[in-house]
């Protein structure tokens, strides 16, 4: 590691004298905190800490508060759009060590969490009071970090997303002060809503480091179906009205036929090459029929060719875990590329037309760039496949991306489903809020972060 300036040093004494071997300078772990599947080249911070409490976490914030230090939130690294990076370097918390259920509200149907939690030990908690955590970006991701970056994932179209389940936040703010938000009531008209301010704010206004969220009953019934068609058309508008008739579906998610392909050929599964639908059915026994029938008879009308059913657990767990090995299938079909995986999300009505569109982009350009989506909420993702070492690769990704991004904006949709902005999609985002809302935004950073130590960079541009 280069040498620091003085009053970094400083710091990482300070730090290293209040947490001991749990402060690390170590090339590798310093790398691994500072890249992410989509940003492999590291920009790695001065230190890694790893807290266990949140006292921990406020002090090793007013330690870098006082010297103007960058401090950069860290769960498991799931993020998409550079997150994590340090550029600025810094000291990053990693908060993996804070994993402990600390209250089950069976009766209240909530749970108090700390942001270590991933959702899987969430889910393997709560296996035997009936209950569970919905939210599924597909990666093991803590939930600390889902929240911050307002996850969502396969279950959104039914039981929403981060946003409407996070009930009540603790928070480290930038000076190492710590705040509440929120309450364990349902609803509260107290006051500005700052539980609804963090969730999505990607560690740039405070580090959270406690969560009470939102569970639900475990269904009585729950199946699972694959339907192919033969063109993206007929997927698309099934879904489209499937939405739009209230079918009250789990899961309704695209593969294209190139996904599909990765699927079968990394998860060992035998499903046809072409444009399929995975859809999932929550409920009692008789509403799970019904609404399988309803979607059967819309999408026999679009060209499907009927339902092959999951209806076993370990069937249903294969079907979705191969969904969510989507990105690492597409990586495994170009070996030796990375992923820059984009994402928008549109007006359900406009969906069929982006999704379109965008994929004769990715036929005219030629270009290794399948499409996934949770396309029940209007939400899908271009999974670009790109040789970094390749100028002309890039700049096809790059134009791909921003002719997706561009055309999601024009239709009313967002520059981000559920990845975020981090260091990608800074630009998008002043022309989504315009300069006005993003102004206002920077203006709210700076009040809550004057000294702008909180995960520099991300969001908006460095120096704003």
């Amino acid at each position: 590691m280069n040498a620091l300036p003085s009053e970094r040093q400083d710091v990482l004494t300070q730090l290293r004298a209040l947490l001991g071997d749990r402060l690390s300078t170590s090339q590798s772990i310093r790398n691994q905190h500072g890249s992410d599947i989509a940003h492999p080249n590291a920009q790695p911070p001065d230190a890694v800490a790893f807290a266990h409490t949140t006292q921990e976490v406020s002090s090793i914030v007013r330690t870098c508060h006082a010297a103007a230090m960058p401090v950069i939130a860290y769960g498991v690294g799931t993020s998409l759009e550079g997150h994590v990076l340090a550029p600025q370097g810094g000291v990053c918390i990693d908060l993996g060590r804070m994993d402990q259920v600390v209250a089950v509200n069976e009766r209240d149907l909530d749970v108090t969490v700390q942001p270590g939690v991933t959702r899987e030990s969430l889910n393997a908690h709560l296996r035997d009071t009936g209950l569970f955590f919905p939210i599924d970006p597909g990666a093991n991701a803590t939930l600390g970090g889902m929240a911050a970056t307002r996850a969502s994932g396969t279950n959104a179209v039914r039981y929403g997303t981060m946003r409407e389940n996070v009930l009540a936040l603790e928070v480290v703010l930038a000076d190492g002060s710590v705040i509440h938000t929120g309450t364990r009531a349902r609803k509260s008209a107290a006051g500005y809503d700052l539980t609804r301010l963090f969730v999505g704010s990607e560690g740039t206004l405070g580090i959270i480091t406690q969560l009470t969220l939102r569970v639900y009953g475990i269904p009585e019934a729950m199946s699972a179906a694959v339907c192919a068609f033969e063109d993206l058309r007929g997927a698309v508008e099934t879904v489209i009205e499937t939405i739009q008739l209230g079918v009250p579906v789990a899961r309704i998610e695209l593969l294209d036929e190139l996904m599909i392909r990765a699927v079968n050929q990394y998860s060992k599964l035998a499903l046809r090459e072409v444009p399929t639908l995975f859809l999932e059915f929550h409920g009692s026994q008789a509403g799970v029929e019904e609404q399988a029938r309803t979607v059967a008879a819309i999408a026999q009308e679009h060209g499907g060719h009927g339902f092959e059913w999951a209806l076993l657990p370990e069937e249903r767990t294969r079907l979705w875990k191969a969904r969510h090995d989507a990105a690492w299938a597409a990586l495994a079909m170009r070996p030796g590329s990375t992923s820059l995986a984009t994402d928008v999300c549109v007006p359900i009505s406009r969906l069929a037309d982006c999704i379109l569109e965008t994929r004769r982009d990715v036929d005219s350009m030629h270009a290794w760039a399948p499409i996934v989506g949770h396309v029940g909420d209007g939400n899908f993702h271009l999974v670009l496949l790109v040789n970094r070492s390749d100028p002309a690769d890039i700049e096809l990704a790059e134009r791909l991306n921003d002719r997706l991004v561009r055309r999601a904006l024009a239709m009313g949709g967002t520059c981000t489903g559920e990845h975020g902005i981090g260091v990608g999609k800074q630009e998008f985002l002043i022309e989504e809020a315009g300069a006005e809302g993003v102004a206002l935004m920077r203006q709210i950073k700076r009040t809550l972060d004057p000294k702008g130590i909180l995960n520099p960079g991300k969001i908006f541009a460095p120096g704003n």
